[in-house]
């Protein structure tokens, strides 16, 4: 469903580049303290209090539950069905149902460690009102991105788009010689075998689609990169269990093939590789967006000859002195790692989901354009840590929670906002480096005093 209205750029100052912004404002009611926490939710969907100024004038924890409140009711008006209390199942008191992750998320439990969860937005993205859940503990990251979203939403709002989707496992197999080896790449790229080799791996999955067969050989091993369409899963389960079908098939055509790993490091997960640069695993994105020469002076305190001068130093030439893979951007894992962790996601996929380039470029007009290019987010909406309440509820937060009603649509949207906050941050940081704030913003909001 199509959000109703489009939610305004956040009113409140942008941090981490302008001093002034580190200053409580003094138009705030001298008796907010005595306030019911529903008044002060008022006042601060009214702008007449900024949600960042909170803790400093209710406390930490009146702070957190007023946030709540107003996170609610704008969420409420941008999701299907006006469902008011998206975030209630988010803990903001120590709780888990252990019942839950039994059998599914974790062994010998003693515990679990509590993350703080931030909330940035309204970022505009593909003609919608999104807010972006994200779980951190490093002070700065997500007050940076939520200036980046405000400066990207003033701007007009960010449009993404998948251009490939598909997980992949790389099984390794070794035949008796090269010989044969080479024969079985042969054979595997003929359309008539990988029909056979498509529904032997269909046949083990509701939703899984096998969409290529690209076989690899080295020696005697072959090393066969199946992608497979997962719909609203990651997919590591589905494709694993689809490629032993696959095994079977040619053993029977091939039977002294020996399989030596499920996993042959050519899929690649959870590792940097080139291959994920190149050819892409999981969804493949691309975002952009221009932002006004006037947004970038106002909001983020530089100019665009500044940001475009730093990109093309630090994200490309930089990156590219230091032999980086798949790292042309300023700090892309920091988000994706944060949504990750928020959304339920395996964070160490991190790795190979952070593969980016970001691009900018300044307009005939003097504008900024911004782009983030995303060759392998691997998320999904649907099992591992999506069943969770807690990440569950910022799924929902996003409006991609479960399953979509046409397979694979929330996890495209999650990847979406994963590749468009991304773009935010990147955007944020980048000015704070053009206008050497960074080391100020970082003392301000990532530091605490010594007061005993």
């Amino acid at each position: 469903s199509k959000n109703k209205a489009l939610h305004e750029p956040a009113a409140c100052t942008p941090v981490c580049s302008d001093p002034s912004s580190f200053k409580v404002s003094s138009s705030v009611p001298s008796n907010i303290k005595e306030l019911a926490d529903e008044d002060v939710a008022d006042l601060v969907l009214k702008n007449k209090v900024k949600d960042h100024e909170l803790e400093k004038r209710l406390d930490p924890f009146r702070a957190v539950t007023v946030r709540r409140m107003t996170a609610n009711r704008k969420l409420a008006s941008v999701l299907p069905q006006n469902k008011p209390n998206v975030l209630d199942k988010l803990p903001a008191t120590p709780s888990l149902d252990y019942s839950k992750v039994h059998g599914a998320n974790c062994e010998i439990v003693v515990g679990y460690v509590p993350l703080p969860v931030g909330l940035v937005g309204p970022l505009s993205l593909n003609n919608e009102t999104v807010y972006v859940p994200m779980a951190t503990t490093e002070g700065c990251l997500v007050a940076s991105t939520n200036r980046g979203a405000k400066a990207i939403t003033q701007g007009g709002g960010a449009q993404a788009r998948i251009v490939r989707d598909g997980i992949t496992r790389a099984p390794c197999v070794r035949m008796e010689s090269a010989m044969e080896a080479a024969d079985l790449k042969v054979w595997c790229e003929k359309p008539e075998n990988f029909a056979r080799l498509k529904q032997a791996f269909e046949g083990t999955t509701s939703f899984g689609k096998l969409q290529a067969c690209h076989p690899t050989v080295a020696g005697k091993n072959v090393y066969l990169r199946l992608v497979c369409f997962s719909g609203d899963a990651m997919g590591m389960n589905m494709v694993s269990k689809g490629s032993l079908a696959v095994i079977e098939t040619l053993q029977k055509e091939f039977p002294s093939l020996q399989l030596v790993a499920l996993s042959g490091n050519m899929c690649t997960d959870k590792k940097a590789a080139a291959t994920n640069w190149l050819q892409g695993r999981g969804k493949s994105v691309v975002v952009e967006a221009t932002i006004p020469k006037d947004v970038v002076r106002t909001t983020l305190k530089t100019t665009v000859a500044a940001l475009v001068h730093t990109n093309m130093h630090k994200n490309l030439i930089g990156s590219a002195m230091a032999g980086s893979l798949g790292g042309f951007n300023a700090h892309a894992s920091n988000i994706v790692t944060a949504v990750f962790l928020a959304t339920g996601q395996d964070p160490a996929q991190n790795v190979e989901s952070s593969n980016c380039i970001t691009l900018m470029e300044e307009t005939d007009e003097g504008d900024l354009w911004i782009s983030c290019t995303m060759p392998s987010i691997e998320v999904g909406t649907v099992g591992g840590g999506t069943s969770l309440e807690a990440q569950a509820a910022c799924l929902e937060a996003i409006g991609c929670k479960g399953g979509g009603a046409t397979p694979g649509e929330n996890a495209k949207k999650l990847a979406t906002v994963v590749a468009a906050a991304t773009m935010a941050g990147e955007l944020s940081l980048l000015a704070a480096l053009a206008a050497n704030t960074l080391v100020q913003a970082h003392m301000t909001h990532n530091r605490k005093s010594n007061k005993k």
